[in-house]
């Protein structure tokens, strides 16, 4: 049965190009037999045209326009709109039986964040959000995104929703493809990572664009992208392509420690690791989150300076600040650093670390 959807009419039938042909010759007083005489062809080819089993392919459009002198063109538009028409129809009739699978997907959020459209009709929602993700089925959906090659930093403590984190990766697909960045190098990346450190210091509105700028140089995109409900990710390291890699934030925690935490570690996926293994941080000893985290930590507190530091002071607020400004970053990643390591309270000095408000742009 045929039906308007947001004002689009949706045949659930088409005819074959054959009937219109059948119409022609007889309305002229040809017979099928002499149709394939003139043309050249078998009769049965004729007769499997007209019931539809075969196709009007450009060939048989000029001989038709030769024998009947209908333009080619009309049979070839012809035969590519019943042929689109049948691939619509046996379309929704197999996302008819998948429907139930949005249930997996945060689609309110997404529509909410002006990613994707409403629609009513549940059919039309599904091909909305398969156009999101840029799949043609649940089930590539799922090839894709749930065998991503991606590894994400992700709270131990909870299970994320696995929709959810498909959605916000896919949104760090499309900030990431508007990034223009050079080829990938990691002898600049890796050079490029001290300039980025000093940025710690730095507001959000300084250190964000210079962050994206300075990497986008190396061949790293960097997308900052709320997270979104029941994710629970703080960062995510992928590779768009062979030369170009993505550092995609979240900005989960809010907190400076937190955030250059992410970025370093991210960073650390993309010098020590390949281009293409799939690790995703959980609660087994997993090497290479070990490797990334040791990597990150190194870079912002180095081991040597932080041990020179507990031997020759006393912890507290003055003498952090101090030691920050000692080695150039924020003294809320040194508190954040002395906390992880035990060495301070998880409730102490907290004031020393900077929390910022990002804007959720909408799509």
């Amino acid at each position: 049965m045929s039906k308007t959807v947001d004002n689009e009419f949706i045949p659930d039938y088409t005819v074959p190009p054959g009937e219109t042909l059948l119409e022609t010759i007889s309305a002229i007083g040809m017979s099928q037999a002499e149709l394939a005489v003139r043309m050249g062809r078998p009769k049965k080819t004729i007769n499997e045209i007209i019931k539809g089993k075969a196709e009007i392919t450009p060939e048989t459009a000029l001989q038709l326009e030769r024998v009947l002198g209908v333009p080619a063109g009309f049979w070839n538009k012809l035969e590519r709109n019943y042929q689109e028409t049948l691939a619509r129809i046996n379309e929704q009739k197999r996302l008819n039986k998948q429907v139930d699978w949005l249930r997996k997907i945060p689609v309110n959020v997404l529509i909410k964040k002006g990613y994707i459209k409403r629609f009513k009709d549940k059919i039309k929602q599904l091909q909305e959000v398969l156009n999101f993700f840029g799949v043609v089925s649940p089930e590539l959906w799922k090839e894709k995104w749930l065998s991503a090659e991606v590894s994400y930093r992700k709270s131990p403590a909870f299970q994320s929703d696995p929709g959810a984190v498909a959605s916000w990766l896919r949104m760090g697909e499309l900030a990431a493809q508007k990034i223009e960045c050079k080829p990938y190098d990691a002898r600049k990346f890796k050079n490029a990572l001290s300039e980025i450190r000093d940025l710690s210091i730095q507001p959000p509105e300084l250190f964000q664009p210079a962050l994206i700028h300075i990497c986008s140089r190396a061949g790293v995109a960097v997308a900052f992208v709320p997270e979104l409900p029941r994710i629970r990710v703080s960062g995510a390291t992928w590779w768009m392509n062979p030369e170009k890699a993505v550092i995609q934030l979240s900005l989960r925690y809010k907190r400076d420690d937190q955030l250059w935490f992410s970025f370093f570690h991210e960073a650390g996926h993309i010098l020590l690791h390949g281009k293409k293994e799939v690790f995703i941080e959980d609660d087994s000893n997993d090497t290479k989150e070990d490797e990334a985290n040791m990597f990150a930590s190194e870079i912002l507190v180095p081991k040597r300076k932080l041990h020179h530091f507990l031997e020759s002071s006393q912890l507290n607020r003055a003498a952090i600040r101090k030691f920050a400004s000692e080695i150039g970053i924020a003294p809320g990643i040194v508190v954040g650093r002395l906390q992880h390591d035990g060495l301070l309270p998880y409730s102490h000095c907290n004031d020393l670390k900077r929390r910022f408000e990002w804007k959720d742009v909408a799509a």
